[in-house]
Formats: structure tokens, sequence, C-alpha cells
């Protein structure tokens, strides 16, 4: 007797995430761009999303600007406070995003603080996260062990990844505790400092890229804070699935007469 296992394998693609089935389907190379959601301008983020996934980015990043973005270096609080002058909200980013799965399937995370979240109402805000398409939320503010009390399941209850972070100070026992909690991946600090584009990793972090790599999480990485470049792409790329993009972009905006050309300069200098 011959069984069709077609319906099951729909099924199995049905309930994985958007993220999820890029690191099974790519799994290496992978480039997530993050971007101010409010920047250059207050629309912007409907016509940046199009144009990076028209690029062929795999992943992207928006941005709730907030006042007090601890994690983030100059160039993006620059973005940030610019952003927020110009108007943006969390409402009005929701609003201006609700029907941008007419235009791209790749993942979209939120990228945040627990503040913007809480001001929204926490369910409140992963219940209109998921109805607009999004796939996931990092909020690099909110403690682990808060998260698993507190958060964790009203984000299960909507079906979204929830992406925590590591530095090369995250002791080994942390990071065991940070992968059970996480989905989608965990996002790898290059450094424990703030965001901020580098031209080069010194052997210190390439060597901290490798441990990591060879605890064999359950959760695949990507590695973010200082890739701006050909060079530190691929010293992020070779020990893990990839990298995230950040403080270039915004510098590619502003260096840039249109939103498109400022994508297709970013592509350039990462892809070599």
């Amino acid at each position: 007797m011959t069984i069709d296992y077609s319906p099951l394998i729909i099924n199995f693609y049905t309930i994985m995430t958007r993220i999820s089935r890029l690191f099974k389907e790519k799994g290496k190379d992978i480039l997530s761009v993050y971007f101010s959601s409010g920047y250059p301008t207050v629309d912007s983020a409907p016509r940046i999303i199009k144009a990076l996934s028209d690029a062929g980015v795999d992943m992207i990043e928006i941005g709730i600007p907030f006042s007090d973005p601890l994690a983030d270096g100059p160039v993006i609080q620059r973005s940030n406070s610019i952003a927020l002058k110009n108007g943006i909200s969390q409402k009005l980013l929701f609003e201006q995003i609700k029907d941008i799965r007419k235009v791209t399937d790749i993942p979209l995370i939120l990228m945040g603080y627990i503040n913007c979240a809480m001001q929204f109402g926490f369910d409140d805000f992963c219940k209109k996260a998921k109805e607009i398409g999004i796939d996931g939320i990092i909020l690099p503010d909110l403690p682990l062990d808060e998260y698993n009390a507190e958060y964790r399941p009203i984000v299960e209850k909507y079906g979204l990844d929830f992406i925590h972070l590591i530095t090369p100070e995250t002791s080994e026992e942390r990071i065991r505790k940070i992968d059970e909690a996480s989905s989608g991946f965990v996002y790898m600090v290059s450094s424990a400092s703030t965001t901020g584009a580098q031209s080069s990793f010194e052997q210190s972090k390439q060597d901290y890229f490798k441990r990591i790599k060879a605890m064999n999480l359950k959760n695949p990485t990507l590695v973010g804070f200082g890739v701006s470049n050909h060079e530190t792409f691929r010293a992020a790329a070779d020990n893990s699935c990839g990298a995230i993009v950040g403080s270039q972009f915004i510098k590619e905006l502003d260096a840039n007469p249109t939103i498109e050309e400022a994508v297709s300069s970013l592509i350039k200098k990462i892809k070599g």
C-alpha cells in the first residue's frame, strides 16, 4: 500500500513560523537588516520593507523608536530621536504596515524595549503584531526570568517567536537557559557595548563566535552589532547562520538620495 505523506508535509510547513522556515530552507549566509520605523520620514517603513525584500534580504527587523534605547549606539539613537520628532508611534506603525503581507513574505521582527510594549498593553501588542503578519519580537531589556514568568505564555499564545540576546560575557549556563527560552534564533551580540558599525572583528570576537558555534545550541544563531561590510559579514556568517546589519543601513539611508539606492549600496558592501 502506498502512503501519501503530502498532507502531513503541508501541515508541518503550516505550523512552522516564517523564521524557522528560513533557517531550515536556507540555513547559511542569512542577512537580516534593521531600520528605525519613522526614519528618515514618518511614512518610510512600508517602502523600506519592500525595497529590502525586493533586493533579496532574508529577514527584516523593524525598530520601534524609544526615547532611551540603552542597547543602541549613536547612529541608531539619532535615527530614533528623529523618528520620534517625525511623529512615529506604535499605533501609526501598525497602521502603516497592516497590509505589508501583500508585498512580502519574508520574516518580519519587531525590535523595541519592554516599555514600548507595555505602553501598548503587552497582550494587545502581541495580538496586533500577529494580526498584521509580524513573526517575532526582540525586547533586549526584558530580563529572562521575568519573560519566562510573565510574558512567555502570551508570546506563545499568539504563535510569535521571541528572540533573546547573548554577549561574550554571558556564561555558558545562562546561554543554555536563554537558548531554551528562545524561539526562531538566538541573537549573538558581538560585544557587550552598544550597536555600531565596525570595519573588522578582532580575534577575540571571532573566538567567541566559534565558542558559541561549538555549543550546538538548539536554536540557530545570528551575529549582530558591528556588521558593516563583507569582511565582518563573512566573519559572522562563517561561525553562525548569518548576520544582522543595523547602523550601516541607517548610514546608507543618510548617504543616498533614495531608499532604493541606500538598499542597493548596502547589499554591495555586505555581499562584496
